[in-house]
């Protein structure tokens, strides 16, 4: 078939199975009813975007929040797993700290907050420390009153095989590593009917990326990926998962034999110019069955310290909305900390870093029909999980007259990759695509 008659007419629908797979995509993070972005009167964005922290902080050693919120104003074909990735945040921060937005199809024009102040998990701070329940991981460096830390989002563990907890170290590195495929891990992709080999070579389908952190619990890394937007999801099989520019810093400024502690805190209180802080996840399991009941005897505590009156009220908001974000519980008192309060608007970017680049179609080339649909908002945001796989499947949406609109993956430059993309789109996300034969002079 060709592409003009792929264009003109329509082929097949999906039925069930893909309406089901977009409302799970669109529900991911409690975003299964979309909210309109309230329009109204925001200040005129002034600060640089290049500007802002995202990484780097230091912070006083009696205090225990690092960072500031910001906010940035969407454009026409933006993502929230873009966004995440060129602010240097988890796909988890990024949603939940914004409810209602639909993750891959988020309203131009809408402003988002940028959840890039954190509360430092309570642990020893050396070496890095690594909050599974914010997917976060904290590099400590230095001491002294003033001190240094790095910080990166991580993508964990799934529930079946989850990341481990407790105290271990870097026991070596690697560059370009090659990926020993776990004999449960190649089980798991022979039954999909995705057999592995026995060791994946570095390159675009390693999925360890191109840089390796060994810990001392063996079969355990920190290492980067080739599917960068699952980076602050429970999608790993038990490693700590980076981005690719994040693990390189990582790489390059840890030693061997640091120590590494992997702690599970969902909920974190922490003080900064006297003012406490809360910070809520949703909790994950292996949690201590009396975890609330020690918060809240912390708060309490804290409060019959200092003489201050916390905001109890708050502290029931902020354990029901779980947004992820330092939410203060007293007052915030005049000066610095009154200045980090207030909303930095930042300019949106000129181009997102790492947002995938969806090639121009060509003639002599191979395409996929991926979906016939006829929501125009469905058909965006299945285009945007499949360009958003990793390694990227181009895809674009494109209409016709009777008001339908189909998903087309590619251009593939021979048949193989067409093939490779259909078997890569069914066994990921159980989506059933065409062939379409290539268009030549």
């Amino acid at each position: 078939m060709t592409l003009n008659r792929i264009i003109d007419r329509s082929l097949f629908s999906h039925g069930l199975r893909l309406i089901v797979l977009l409302i799970f995509f669109a529900s991911l993070h409690g975003c299964a009813v979309l909210k309109t972005v309230q329009v109204k009167s925001y200040p005129t964005p002034s600060y640089p975007e290049e500007k802002l922290e995202r990484n780097e902080f230091s912070f006083a050693k009696d205090e225990d929040v690092i960072g500031r919120l910001a906010f940035v104003r969407l454009e026409k074909g933006d993502t929230l797993p873009d966004i995440a990735r060129h602010f240097s945040l988890g796909i988890n921060a990024i949603s939940a700290a914004n409810p209602g937005v639909d993750v891959w199809v988020p309203e131009a024009g809408g402003r988002i907050m940028l959840p890039l102040s954190f509360i430092l998990p309570d642990a020893v701070r050396k070496g890095i420390v690594i909050n599974l329940a914010s997917m976060r991981l904290f590099h400590f460096k230095g001491g002294g009153k003033l001190q240094a830390v790095s910080t990166y989002p991580v993508g964990v563990g799934t529930e079946e095989r989850p990341s481990p907890m407790g105290q271990m170290y870097v026991a070596r590195k690697m560059y370009r590593p090659t990926w020993h495929v776990p004999a449960s891990i190649a089980e798991d992709h022979r039954k999909k009917g995705d057999p592995l080999p026995s060791q994946i070579p570095p390159g675009p389908l390693n999925p360890l990326g191109e840089y390796a952190l060994y810990l001392s619990k063996p079969t355990y890394l920190m290492h980067g990926t080739n599917k960068p937007s699952s980076i602050g999801l429970r999608a790993t099989n038990g490693c700590l998962r980076l981005y690719p520019e994040n693990v390189k810093k990582l790489y390059e400024q840890t030693p061997i034999h640091t120590p590494v502690s992997i702690v599970n805190q969902p909920y974190l209180i922490g003080q900064r110019n006297g003012v406490v802080y809360m910070e809520v996840h949703a909790p994950m399991e292996n949690l201590e069955t009396d975890e609330l009941g020690k918060i809240y005897a912390k708060l309490k505590n804290i409060e019959k310290k200092s003489a201050r009156t916390l905001d109890w009220e708050k502290v029931k908001e902020t354990l029901a909305e779980a947004r992820g974000i330092p939410v203060p519980l007293s007052d915030i008192r005049q000066g610095s900390e009154k200045e980090s309060a207030e909303d930095i608007e930042v300019t949106h970017p000129e181009k997102l870093y790492g947002r995938p680049e969806i090639p121009e179609m060509k003639m002599g080339a191979w395409y996929v029909l991926a979906a016939n649909l006829r929501d125009e908002i469905n058909a965006e945001r299945l285009a945007a999980i499949i360009n958003h796989q990793g390694p990227q499947i181009p895809a674009r949406v494109l209409s016709k007259n009777d008001d339908s609109y189909r998903v087309i993956a590619g251009p593939f430059n021979n048949l193989g990759e067409a093939k490779d993309a259909i078997k890569r789109l069914k066994i990921d996300l159980e989506v059933g695509g065409v062939l379409i034969e290539s268009v030549r002079d």
